[in-house]
């Protein structure tokens, strides 16, 4: 990259920026704008209003007109009064409504929420809804217009029964688990005459407003995902930055998922939700209090003779990787379920190194009940503890190259014209090898490192251990940590600064620094000058990630800040204990033994010479042909 590319790209910057600017709309503009706005929402409001009021009405009309007709199948269950069942443990609470039979708010217990509450409301009533249909030869039976009778009442249990004409009944049993799972069965009885002989599904239709449960919503929304397991294998989910997805998916689902970043509601299939499910996916506005809107319409097995009965079991809980994992063996469905997969660990690379590697530590560190903090600090210790052989030998590798440079700039400094590049990297090449010393080998051992990095971009933001964990001045280790808020977003930066960015993007460029030193320290050349140029564009990259990192979770800003502090020191330390004198005697030393007994040459060396030959012959024909032509 050349000097004018840098200065174009600067300029393109300073384009699109003053651009920016000067497109921005005045404090009158923004007022007139924001009267319009209000007057939109007002308008839409009352549209939506007038819309609700149509479809109550209609729904009204509809259900006056089945409560007439006495003849219904279940004409006694269409009119009563809700009630209230509370089913719960140590770790849940479910209220049940006898209208529709089905659950209508999950507490998870000592899960603080967004506004401190000692434990975390993941829907209510007015969130989430789910109802089970039945298509009958001459009616519909819809399961949220019956009114259920309780029976077999106790914290764990109820029996939930909607009664119908000459003994039929739908009869739903709930049975809550030790943990976060609840059994459900639906069974019908005397009800095969209702239906046609091949009948043998029902359809379910699942609705949720996932809630905003931590401080940072543009954050927090980008785990939140509505995510499905296929019957054959593997998960899949919809896309968390889409607009309104409605997506049909057409293999066989075990389970359905609505999801935010560190909890989910769960509706899994004792005999799959069936092929063709339509699954809907619509973000919310921030400042809302919600993520996304999600649907789910699918079917599942129903047996109208009631001899098997319909089976789903719902988990309401946290997404953690271990619990998921024991979640998943106390379902009585015994299937390859992999709930343990709504927590995102990466891709393939990455979440191989997550999954069999940071886990297990991290497992082990906050088995010993330490503070999170010191937990991110001890992962990053161990970490380049591990790679330091790798570090070592890059450094070593560049340590040598800058013992050399003497002797490199003095061996290729007649080719200096820019015809004679080829040249000048074979000269430079061939004086490597004589040395034994290998310039790509400080290239490896650095990329090694990078996996590492992006998986921890993986994992730390999904690891709900660190939920509300405090280190130092941070409250939360799980979100960002404002030294400064306001109300209104500004550009590229939203509503707040975080320390912990402004930590890591300043340890970036320190050591940014510290490595273009090194660098330069062994650049021949117009290679050095090249470098002086491509350092400004290594200084623009912590610019870049403070408007990428400024929403991110403090924790995984925190580990990149501590990860740079360890590098910068162990890059100091090692500058500091190499003898450039004594590393230079043993390259002299390893040069005579090569010049007694010379080695063919091979890799890149050999494949520079093998260029710049073909090139001499390619120049030597040219010149050839040019005086035939004269």
């Amino acid at each position: 990259m050349d000097k004018n590319t840098i200065i174009g790209f600067v300029l393109i910057a300073a384009l699109l920026i003053g651009f920016s600017w000067y497109t921005q709309p005045s404090e009158e503009d923004i007022a007139k704008q924001r009267m319009q706005d209000s007057i939109t929402a007002l308008a839409k409001k009352k549209a939506e209003e007038s819309r609700n009021a149509e479809a109550q009405a209609s729904n009204q009309n509809a259900q006056n007109n089945v409560n007439a007709d006495t003849t219904a199948v279940f004409y006694k269950s269409l009119s009563g009064k809700a009630q209230n069942i509370i089913l719960k443990n140590s770790k849940l609470e479910l209220t049940l409504s006898t209208k529709g039979g089905t659950v209508e708010k999950a507490v998870i217990k000592d899960f603080k929420d967004n506004k401190g509450n000692k434990d975390l409301t993941l829907f209510d009533s007015k969130d989430q809804s789910l109802k089970f249909m039945l298509e009958g030869k001459e009616t519909n039976i819809i399961t949220s217009d019956l009114y259920f009778t309780p029976s077999n009442i106790t914290d764990s249990t109820v029996t939930m029964t909607a009664v119908g004409s000459n003994g039929r009944s739908l009869v739903m049993n709930y049975k809550l688990g030790k943990n976060y799972l609840l059994h459900f069965s639906l069974k019908a009885n005397g009800m095969s005459g209702l239906f046609s002989p091949n009948y043998n599904k029902l359809d379910i239709e699942w609705t949720d407003h996932c809630r905003q449960q931590e401080k940072g919503f543009t954050f927090e929304n980008r785990y939140a995902s509505l995510t499905y397991h296929f019957t054959d294998g593997g998960t899949d989910y919809i896309s968390e930055t889409s607009e309104k997805v409605d997506e049909k998916i057409e293999d066989a689902i075990d389970w359905v998922a609505f999801k935010n970043q560190f909890f989910s509601a769960v509706m899994i299939a004792k005999d799959d939700l069936g092929t063709n499910s339509l699954m809907t996916s619509i973000p919310q506005e921030k400042g809302s209090g919600y993520l996304k809107q999600y649907g789910a319409k699918a079917k599942t097995s129903f047996d109208p003779t009631g001899n098997n009965s319909t089976e789903l079991e719902f988990y309401y809980g946290p997404n953690d990787f271990r619990l998921l994992q024991k979640i998943e063996k106390e379902s009585t469905f015994n299937k390859d379920l992999e709930l343990h997969r709504l927590v995102y660990l990466g891709w393939p690379l990455f979440r191989i190194i997550n999954r069999w590697f940071t886990l297990y530590v991290f497992d082990w560190l906050t088995g010993l009940n330490i503070n999170m903090g010191i937990v991110l600090i001890l992962i990053t210790l161990l970490l380049k503890v591990i790679t330091y052989p790798l570090v070592k030998k890059s450094y070593m590798s560049s340590a040598k190259m800058r013992v050399l440079k003497p002797k490199l700039e003095e061996a290729t400094k007649q080719y200096n014209k820019p015809e004679d590049q080829m040249q000048k990297q074979q000269a430079m090449m061939a004086l490597y090898a004589k040395y034994g010393v290998s310039p790509l080998s400080g290239c490896l051992p650095m990329l090694i490192q990078m996996p590492i990095w992006i998986a921890m971009f993986n994992f730390v933001p999904n690891a709900i251990q660190l939920r509300g964990e405090s280190f130092l001045w941070i409250s939360d280790l799980s979100t960002y940590d404002p030294i400064i808020e306001w109300h209104n977003n500004i550009w590229l930066i939203g509503d707040h600064l975080s320390l912990t960015c402004i930590l890591f993007c300043v340890a970036n460029v320190l050591y940014s620094i510290m490595t273009i030193r090194q660098q330069k320290d062994q650049m021949v050349g117009a290679q050095a000058e090249q470098m002086k140029m491509m350092q400004w564009m290594t200084y623009l990259m912590p610019v870049m990630f403070f408007f990428m990192f400024n929403d991110y979770s403090s924790g995984l800003n925190f580990y990149y800040f501590v990860s740079l502090f360890f590098s910068a020191a162990i890059m100091w330390t090692l500058r500091k204990t190499t003898n450039d004198e004594k590393l230079l005697s043993i390259l002299e030393a390893r040069y005579q033994e090569n010049k007694n007994n010379p080695k063919k040459m091979s890799g890149l060396a050999a494949r520079l010479e093998a260029m710049q030959k073909q090139a001499e012959e390619l120049k030597r024909q040219r010149e050839a042909q040019d005086k035939m032509r004269k």
